[in-house]
């Protein structure tokens, strides 16, 4: 959440041209689940660790004397580091080959990991998790790529990208469940140690399955420089002005400075792209409706369930009482909920389609977020959450892989990692946005309503969550702008 039937048009004789023995998109055809367990594995990392430390940092807080901001900033780095490079990462498997940029990816995400564990100050640990970040950039679009350049008929590869968005939606799910067992069975640092011996075993199975892969033969002379550095500084910029607004306003120079000069070099970016003959992004790509139908309805899902993690773990937390593992655990149903969902739609998407899917799924989901935006200060997680929530992430687990085929349809077996990255990049920013705006309107509602200091956060809470719903429901309308035929590129 960066991701496909893009390349279901290329004959699969293409696919093994010029290369010696039995081959499928350049990885051999007996060795498919193995990568197919390393691809979801290493995404189920990558999407875990934007949530397994939310329940730790009053733990490192303590242990390392972080100040406020520098508890926030210890979930802030991540994802601004994550957010800056993913366009670049996933256009980096196509330039260089899937195998050295997934290796690249996964050897800094697990290096980063170890030396978060070990950090002793909060400047370092704030320091690991940017380079976690960073390298989860690159590693999480060659997940994708992989994939695509491995299962390259049609039926294989739509399920195969349902088992990875159901990885996808396990990991973000998950990640307060396993945080919260290691914090408090083990240690804090267990939720950045806990990616090592991981990381080990799937760079010691991926370095002799992976093939190595033919890139676009990139060089410093046709690599885009100015348009990656333009890009990744513009998304960085825009994502910093928006996650300081959980300590500064929205008229504040520390958020306006940074979002404006962010749009200005997106601006700077779109002109260099315009010119460049060796273009990261070439914008003729977004005149494949497809793609950018399904790029907009990832930035409005992102808002809206980013959100929805965030508000349903405070309100646990702050209103009903409960304590980290306990709300942890209060979402596995929902996890549950999500590959049920999932599965159901990778069973039925080559009959039907990615349009109606990506159509229902967000507008079930929207309901049970409506539904859910009751929260009472009195309420009960039985009564008054479990419900939505079972609701609402089973219409999530509809939309993750029609979003996917949807966002790849049509596109070149040689820009499956910009697909991803487009994709990928869509969804944080549009949950960075997303949260970062309804924060200010739960505040709002919050600091102008009576009745008490719960009451006065439910109602807060509850405006969030209607908002989160405006933002799935115009996902799921956007969806009808999706091709008609855009089913025939999921069928084959």
């Amino acid at each position: 959440m960066s991701q496909t039937d893009q390349i279901a048009g290329t004959p699969p004789s293409q696919t093994a041209a010029a290369v010696p023995g039995p081959r499928a998109g350049g990885s051999r055809v007996g060795n498919k689940g193995a990568l197919l367990v390393i691809a979801c594995v290493a995404q189920f990392m990558v999407v875990l660790d934007v949530s397994i430390v939310n329940v730790a940092l009053p733990a490192m807080r303590g242990a390392l004397d972080l100040s406020p901001t520098g508890v926030q900033w210890v979930v802030n780095a991540y994802a601004l580091g994550f957010a800056g490079l993913l366009l670049f990462g996933g256009r980096a498997a196509d330039l260089f080959g899937a195998k050295p940029v997934f290796l690249t990816g996964l050897v800094g995400f697990t290096a980063a990991s170890l030396a978060g564990g070990m950090a002793n100050t909060g400047t370092l640990l704030i320091a690991a998790r940017s380079v976690q970040g960073l390298a989860g950039a690159v590693l999480a679009p060659a997940t994708m790529t992989l994939i695509m350049t491995t299962f390259t008929d049609p039926r294989e590869r739509t399920k195969a990208l349902g088992a990875w968005s159901a990885t996808m939606a396990a990991g973000g799910a998950m990640g307060a469940v396993v945080g919260g067992m290691l914090t408090q069975w083990v240690s804090w640092r267990w939720v950045l140690f806990v990616n090592v011996p991981i990381g080990v075993v799937l760079l010691l199975a991926a370095v002799p399955l992976i093939a190595k892969t033919r890139g676009r033969g990139a060089t410093l002379r046709t690599l885009d420089l100015p348009g990656a550095i333009t890009v990744t500084l513009g998304l960085t910029g825009i994502v910093y002005g928006v996650v300081t607004t959980d300590t500064h306003g929205w008229g504040s120079s520390t958020v306006l400075v940074p979002i404006v000069a962010g749009a200005v070099l997106l601006a700077l970016f779109v002109l260099l792209e315009a010119r460049s003959k060796h273009a990261l992004v070439p914008l003729r790509v977004f005149r494949n409706r497809s793609l950018a139908v399904a790029d907009l309805a990832a930035l409005l899902i992102g808002a809206g369930m980013f959100a929805m993690w965030f508000y349903v773990s405070l309100y646990l937390q702050q209103v009903l009482g409960f304590d980290a593992l306990q709300a942890g655990f209060a979402f596995v149903p929902g996890s549950a909920m999500i590959v049920l969902g999932t599965m159901l739609a990778t069973r039925i998407l080559p009959r039907i389609g990615p349009r109606p899917l990506l159509l229902v799924g967000p507008l079930v989901a929207a309901v049970g977020l409506a539904w859910l935006a009751r929260f009472p200060a009195d309420g009960s997680y039985t009564a008054d959450v479990l419900g939505p929530l079972m609701l609402l992430t089973f219409g999530m687990g509809l939309a993750m892989t029609p979003l996917a085929v949807a966002g790849t349809a049509g596109m070149p077996r040689h820009e499956a990692g910009l697909a991803s990255g487009l994709i990928n990049t869509s969804r944080q920013v549009g949950g960075a946005i997303g949260l970062a705006a309804l924060s200010t309107i739960s505040a709002h509602i919050a600091a102008t309503h009576g009745g008490g200091p719960k009451v006065a956060m439910a109602a807060g809470f509850s405006g969030a969550m209607i908002g989160a719903a405006i933002a799935l429901a115009a996902a799921g309308i956007v969806a009808a702008l999706l091709p008609g035929r855009a089913s025939e590129a999921a069928q084959g």
